[in-house]
């Protein structure tokens, strides 16, 4: 099962603690202090992986706790620090700290961000030796780490997203152009959460469709609409049972506007899908309206491998040009 929002808790590690030793020195009650300070406590940071299902393998354990540091030992030695922990979150990762309001994001493979600070480790006696104090009993125990909850959403970063209405062909064309094995169904909403498929190295994703509204949370609301704030580019279907395609494109168009007027500045296609259901006059009509508010208009068929073959030079030769 995909994940692409979950809240963790995390608590880095308690300090150990400070302790009170003697040397031992014959003919002496002691020969002075010898406790040594306290190691402090892990850290905890984020790691960024490829691996976009990372988050699903927390779904059943969402607490982590990094290592306790070591308590003093005697003859001056100093307990070890506690082991830091690295919680691995898919690159495009968003984390928000509740307790503090702070927000970070995993933008890059390899990238690691310090999230939490161990606690401290206690001081021994030996530290609080003076010349006016040469045997001291004082001792500090190591202080709590770091606590929070961390809200965690996965912003997806592909190379194109395809966006459109329920319905409008998108899981089906992801399926014909990439070999991966997105849900597809003859009702709203059959893709409830981002497919990703391979083309010749190039990542597409089949974003879950919207409907009037979705800026305000309806249908699948903003799941939908975080997952394009890092797509690099739109591939916009617009399928040709509408009645109506220009009006069917723009409603997602004002959607995107509504939460986030950025997107709407990235490169975008448009294709018409599904032209095996409609006659060629119909097809021409209806590419035509569509690029008189579309810079790039494309029209497929999934069963027509011609098109479809056309279809995916084109596209492979404009993403290439984009990572270059």
């Amino acid at each position: 099962m995909f994940v692409d929002e979950i809240t963790l808790h995390l608590k880095a590690g308690k300090g150990g603690d400070g302790v009170v030793r003697w040397r031992h020195e014959k003919g002496k009650d002691h020969g002075g202090p010898s406790g040594g300070n306290a190691g402090k406590g892990g850290d905890i940071y984020a790691l960024a992986v490829r691996d976009v299902g990372v988050l699903a393998s927390y779904k059943m354990d969402r607490e982590f706790e990094a290592g306790m540091g070591g308590n003093g030992f005697k003859d001056s030695k100093h307990g070890e620090s506690g082991e830091d922990i690295e919680v691995k979150l898919p690159v495009g990762s968003r984390l928000k700290n509740l307790t503090t309001g702070h927000t970070f994001e995993l933008l890059n493979e390899g990238e690691k961000i310090l999230l939490l600070k161990g606690g401290r480790g206690g001081l021994g006696n030996e530290f609080f030796k003076s010349s006016i104090n040469i045997t001291p009993e004082e001792f500090t125990e190591g202080e709590e780490g770091e606590e929070a909850d961390f809200e965690i959403e996965l912003l997806l970063i592909v190379d194109a997203g395809l966006i459109g209405l329920p319905n409008a062909g998108k899981s089906s064309l992801l399926n014909a152009l990439t070999r991966a094995k997105s849900k597809v169904g003859g009702f709203p909403f059959t893709t409830l959460e981002p497919s990703l498929g391979d083309l010749y190295g190039l990542i597409l994703a089949d974003i879950p469709g919207l409907i009037e509204g979705a800026s305000e949370g309806k249908g699948l609301g903003h799941k939908f609409l975080r997952h394009i704030e890092r797509t690099k580019t739109l591939i916009h279907c617009v399928s040709a049972e509408e009645e109506d395609p220009v009006a069917t494109y723009n409603i997602v168009r004002k959607e995107l506007e509504l939460y986030n007027a950025d997107i709407t500045k990235k490169p975008e296609v448009v294709v018409l899908t599904k032209i095996d259901t409609i006659t060629l006059e119909e097809r021409s009509e209806k590419m035509k309206k569509l690029s008189k508010v579309a810079k790039e208009v494309k029209a497929v068929s999934i069963i027509d491998d011609d098109l479809l073959k056309e279809f995916k030079d084109y596209l492979t030769e404009k993403l290439q040009k984009k990572v270059e």
